[in-house]
């Protein structure tokens, strides 16, 4: 390790991998739920379940995305962390925050109270005091890391990292805006949850890549720089506008209709030239890194997002599509691989190649890293299949036919019956992550021979 606060990222991986768990588990649960629809209604109502399992998705990767930032800026930027302290009050502000989420949600607390009461919005119900604290610790982020980077060298990674980061910590603010107007009440909530996920958070993403593929390739960094450079132009030109696909069905004037069509359907380039770039800085690499888990995650990384967010974005995107298979399976199809593929793989990646660095013990067990990533990858790409099919009858039967939407849910128990048994293997699959990357090898010594490795 060359910089001591670099540690300071293993605080952020440990719990994020600690919501990564509860996050899939409580997945599982509702994808049971799904086959047996009583199945904790009484203890857990689904919308509880729900609610938990997309927030704790959120809060992970937003904590691995710090992590992530506390270890390769002290390394771009060739200099120690502004404040280890302020760091960790970061951290403590983001898990009180959570765990009063926790406490709120499956308590059902404070129902009518403004300022600790849940809110009504889909991935935005966390109580305002939450929200506040958020903000705080986003503000502490933000001034930590930029301090340093102002003190230190400044890269394209760097850069890109910093307006990734101070671009989704301002866009929360929007979090805040809950006007009486439904129309007006989703269009701010889609500057949320549309600019992060298919905006600021791409940045992020591709400055994270990039690192890595530095780091793991050997590639020049002016290499690596240029085709960071047209990922993010490319992302920002299509991403910004392309919120439009959002707006089909929410009352607001039609030309939305044909800029989201538009510059949607654009959204897929920065995709491609993610899985693009990742292997040509392979093809051209010229360093052979004993890290092979960490390039199998990021290669895997480039593939499944331009698949899942890509590919499967694009099939349902155009407004004449959408019409129909608006809200079906397919939409979660589409959600699941692309937050997998984008985001979840990155986060792996970093933590692959980080981790064995933090605690000391590199080399490291990597089959078992490389089988959770197979047995995690199958299990999601074969959900993606099942749920695709399930929104494909959804939308014939319900949309087309005119059947009942609970008629047509029990026409499909077979593909949740499927997307259960995927689901298990996407658990077993993380937690053997988790494993391969925490807990060190055993070492054994032959007699007359020295320690080897098991």
């Amino acid at each position: 390790m060359k910089y001591q606060t670099q540690k300071i990222a293993l605080a952020y991986f440990i719990v994020a991998m600690a919501l990564f768990t509860v996050q899939v588990s409580l997945g599982l649960l509702m994808g049971y739920v799904y086959v047996d629809g009583n199945f904790l209604s009484e203890i857990m109502p689904f919308n509880i379940l729900r609610m938990l399992h997309t927030n704790s998705l959120i809060v992970w990767l937003l904590l691995d995305f710090f992590g992530a930032a506390y270890y390769l800026i002290p390394e771009e930027s060739e200099r120690e962390m502004y404040s280890t302290k302020l760091a960790y009050i970061q951290l403590a502000i983001l898990v009180l925050g959570t765990a009063g989420v926790v406490v709120t949600y499956t308590f059902n607390l404070f129902e009518s109270s403004f300022l600790f009461g849940k809110e009504g919005r889909e991935f935005l119900e966390q109580p305002r005091w939450v929200k506040a604290g958020i903000v705080v610790a986003a503000l502490i982020f933000l001034f930590n890391v930029t301090m340093t980077v102002l003190a230190g060298k400044k890269t394209a990674i760097t850069n890109i990292l910093l307006l990734g980061l101070w671009g989704l910590s301002l866009l929360f603010l929007f979090a805040f805006v809950n006007p009486a107007n439904l129309a007006l009440d989703k269009m701010y909530w889609w500057f949320v949850v549309h600019l992060w996920v298919e905006g600021e958070w791409e940045l992020v993403m591709a400055s994270m890549l990039a690192f890595l593929m530095l780091k793991l390739t050997g590639v020049d960094r002016e290499v690596v720089e240029k085709w960071l450079y047209v990922i993010v132009a490319t992302a920002l030109f299509s991403g910004i506008l392309g919120a439009g696909h959002h707006f089909l069905w929410i009352g607001t004037p039609g030309y939305w209709a044909w800029i989201g069509d538009v510059f949607s359907s654009l959204e897929i380039v920065p995709f491609f030239a993610m899985m693009s770039f990742a292997f040509v800085m392979v093809w051209k690499g010229r360093r052979d890194h004993p890290n092979k888990a960490a390039f199998l995650w990021s290669l895997g990384c480039a593939v499944l997002a331009f698949f899942g967010a890509g590919i499967w974005g694009f099939i349902h995107t155009l407004h004449g599509v959408n019409y129909y298979t608006h809200g079906t399976q397919i939409t979660a199809a589409h959600g699941h691989l692309a937050f997998y593929g984008a985001y979840v793989c990155v986060n792996m990646a970093i933590i692959t190649y980080a981790m064995p660095v933090l605690l000391g013990r590199d080399p490291y067990n990597q089959v078992l890293n490389m089988a959770s990533f197979w047995l995690m990858s199958g299990g999601m790409v074969f959900m993606t299949f099942t749920l695709t099919f399930a929104g494909t009858v959804q939308t014939h039967l319900q949309r087309v036919m005119g059947m009942g939407f609970m008629e047509v849910q029990d026409q499909l128990w077979i593909f949740y019956a499927m997307r259960f048994g995927s689901g298990i293997a996407v658990v077993l699959g993380a937690l053997l992550f988790i494993y391969s990357v925490m807990v060190p090898r055993r070492e054994i010594i032959e007699p007359g021979k020295a320690v080897a490795a098991e």
